[in-house]
């Protein structure tokens, strides 16, 4: 894995180049503002110009031979995903890179009822965003056949770390779900994933499907009580499901609309992770640490 090249350079993207670049490969990522290049070039990466948006600025991205992570994701609206069509339409012609792995979403399985899910688990994507992800497999796979080009599919869960813990929420007093109705969520430490990420393109198979989580399936509430507990707030306060409905979010109701557990034994033994984070408790204290760190600098 000499070059990487990276779409999405969000915070997974920035810590998957970190490690990259500790391996000695050379990063780019894709930019398209003089913002975002900045911010690149203080992380030893290298800007390339290009909107997934505007399908013209796609033509000639220096693919050919390359690591490709694509952690876009799709833009709102509808169930296709545009801006992996035209990600793969631009690719069509000229050099192909040497694999691409796709961060997608364990919503693709959608409600299972608690069951445990599997990567043979056929999808079941319930929701118009989960839908969207679907398509972009069903992409990227497509357009990887035609080209061979190797391509690995990351199904992940609900991601955490530092400056992801719903901490102004459970300030703020927002409501939980009670205990008992309470569906069985997922959960991966931001750092846990960028280092599947990077097992997945040096480990993983042209097809492979991985389920991503760190195993141990909870609840939204059991996670959110964990986080006011390490921070040493109140915990929120509970909502039957009935009053869910009046008072959370569109977004939030459709991410306790579905209950599932995560088996991660194939990316476990599959790419030969061992987790930083197997639990919530670990992974909760290490992303406050790392969020008081970053504050004191």
């Amino acid at each position: 894995m000499d070059r990487v090249l990276i779409v999405g350079c969000g915070d997974i993207g920035r810590r998957v180049a970190r490690l990259a670049r500790e391996r000695g490969a050379s990063v780019g990522a894709l930019s398209r503002s003089v913002e975002k290049d900045l911010e690149l070039i203080g992380l030893g990466v290298l800007p390339v110009g290009g909107d997934l948006d505007r399908a013209e600025t796609l033509q000639e991205l220096p693919v050919g031979g390359a690591t490709v992570f694509y952690f876009a994701p799709p833009p709102g609206g509808g169930d296709r995903d545009p801006r992996m069509r035209a990600f793969c339409a631009a690719l069509a012609g000229g050099e192909a890179p040497a694999r691409v792995v796709y961060i997608s979403t364990s919503g693709v399985y959608g409600d299972c009822g608690g069951a445990v899910v599997t990567e043979e688990t056929a999808p079941n994507p319930q929701t118009a965003r989960a839908r969207r992800r679907l398509d972009a497999e069903t992409a990227l796979r497509a357009w990887g056949a035609a080209r061979k080009v190797p391509v690995i599919i990351l199904r992940v869960t609900g991601i955490y770390g530092p400056g992801r813990l719903p901490v102004e929420r459970i300030r703020s007093g927002q409501p939980v779900l009670r205990p008992e109705e309470a569906p069985y969520t997922n959960r991966i430490h931001a750092e846990d994933l960028a280092r599947v990420c990077l097992a997945a393109a040096e480990r993983g198979r042209d097809g492979e499907v991985f389920n991503v989580s760190d195993g141990h399936a909870g609840t939204m509430t059991e996670y959110f009580d964990a986080v006011a507990d390490a921070c040493g707030l109140p915990r929120p306060p509970r909502v039957s499901m009935a009053e869910a409905r009046e008072v959370m979010t569109p977004l939030m109701l459709s991410y306790i609309g579905e209950s599932r557990r995560m088996d991660n034994a194939r990316m476990l033994e599959g790419l030969g992770v061992r987790l930083l984070y197997p639990d919530l408790p670990s992974g909760i204290a290490a992303s406050l640490e790392e969020s008081r760190t970053v504050r004191d600098d």
